[in-house]
C-alpha cells in the first residue's frame, strides 16, 4: 500500500477527533516523562523476579512522594488555621496509604527461592535507607536524629532531613493548633525541642477528652483528630504487612542494609505518632 494511503488507513481507524500527529505538539508519554520512567528499571542480575522487586519498590517511592506532597501541605494548612484542605488532603494520604498495603500482596508473590537468586547482589542496599520514607516518618513525629547518618553522603538529602527534623511535626502543629483554639496545653509540650520524639502529654490527652466529649461543640477538631487516626491506622497497616512479607520471604534473616529485619520491623509497630488520641478511647 502506499504510504499516503496507509497513513490515511490509519488515521481512519481512530476514535473520530484523536490527535496522531504529536511531531510538534506534546503527547501522553511526553507529559509523563515515560522515556526516563520505564528506562529506569536496571536489573543487577539476570533472575526473573527483580524486575518485580524494582518495581515495586520504585512504585512505592513514587507514592511516598506524593504523600510528603499532600502532608506538607497539610502542615502549611493547619498551621494557617485552615482545616477544610487538610482534611482533603489526610483523606487523599490514608488512601495512598490503602494502595501501599496492597502492594505487598504482589511482592509475595515472590518465593524465597526466587528471591535468593539475587538478593547477595543488592550489597547494602535496603529499604532502610529510602530518605522519602524517613521524611515521612520525622513529619509524622517519629523523631531519632541518628536515622541521618545513611544519608551524610548526600549533602541535600541529608539536609532536607534535617530540616524536617528539626521543624515541628505533623501533630506538634496539631497541638499547637489546640492551644491556639485556647485549650491550656502545658508550655513543656509547645516550646520542646522538635529534634525529638514527641512524648505524651497530659494536658493534651485532657484537650482531646474535650473534644470528643463535645464533638458538636468542636467539629472542626474532632474531624481533624479522626483523620489523624485514620492516618496511623493505615500506617500501622503498612508496617504489618511490611513486616509479614519480609517475613514470609527471608525468615529471620538480617537485612541486606545490615538490620535485624523482621525484629527490627516487628519493633517498628510499637511506635505510637499520636499516643492521646488511642489512649482517650479508654478514658471516654
Amino acid at each position: 500500500m502506499p504510504e499516503d494511503k496507509k497513513s490515511t488507513a490509519t488515521a481512519a481507524s481512530l476514535p473520530d477527533g484523536a490527535h496522531s500527529d504529536f511531531t510538534e505538539s506534546m503527547s501522553y508519554g511526553d507529559y509523563l516523562g515515560l522515556d526516563r520512567l520505564l528506562t529506569s528499571q536496571n536489573p543487577v542480575s539476570a533472575e526473573h523476579d527483580e524486575q518485580l522487586f524494582i518495581i515495586i519498590h520504585q512504585a512505592t517511592e513514587l507514592w511516598m512522594k506524593l504523600i510528603l506532597h499532600e502532608l506538607h501541605a497539610a502542615v502549611t494548612c493547619i498551621r494557617a488555621d485552615n482545616l477544610s484542605p487538610a482534611f482533603k488532603m489526610l483523606a487523599r494520604v490514608a488512601r495512598i496509604q490503602s494502595q501501599l498495603i496492597q502492594s505487598w500482596s504482589v511482592l509475595s508473590t515472590m518465593t524465597p527461592a526466587d528471591y535468593l537468586r539475587f538478593r547477595d547482589q543488592l550489597g547494602l542496599s535496603s529499604g532502610f535507607q529510602s530518605f522519602q520514607y524517613r521524611e515521612i516518618e520525622f513529619l509524622l513525629g517519629n523523631k531519632k536524629p541518628a536515622l541521618l547518618a545513611p544519608h551524610r553522603h548526600k549533602a541535600e538529602i541529608h539536609d532536607r532531613l534535617k530540616a524536617v527534623l528539626d521543624a515541628p511535626s505533623l501533630y506538634d502543629e496539631v497541638v499547637l493548633l489546640l492551644a491556639r483554639r485556647g485549650f491550656p496545653i502545658d508550655s513543656e509540650v509547645t516550646n520542646r525541642d522538635w529534634s525529638q520524639p514527641y512524648k505524651a502529654a497530659r494536658s493534651v490527652e485532657e484537650a482531646w477528652l474535650q473534644v470528643y466529649r463535645s464533638p458538636e461543640t468542636h467539629w472542626e477538631l474532632y474531624d481533624l483528630a479522626e483523620k489523624l487516626v485514620d492516618q496511623e491506622d493505615s500506617f500501622q497497616q503498612w508496617r504489618f504487612r511490611h513486616l509479614k512479607t519480609v517475613s514470609r520471604i527471608i525468615g529471620h534473616k538480617r537485612g541486606t542494609g545490615g538490620t535485624s529485619g523482621v525484629n527490627y520491623l516487628s519493633k517498628a509497630l510499637d511506635y505510637t505518632f499520636f499516643p492521646e488520641l488511642w489512649n482517650l478511647r479508654t478514658s471516654l
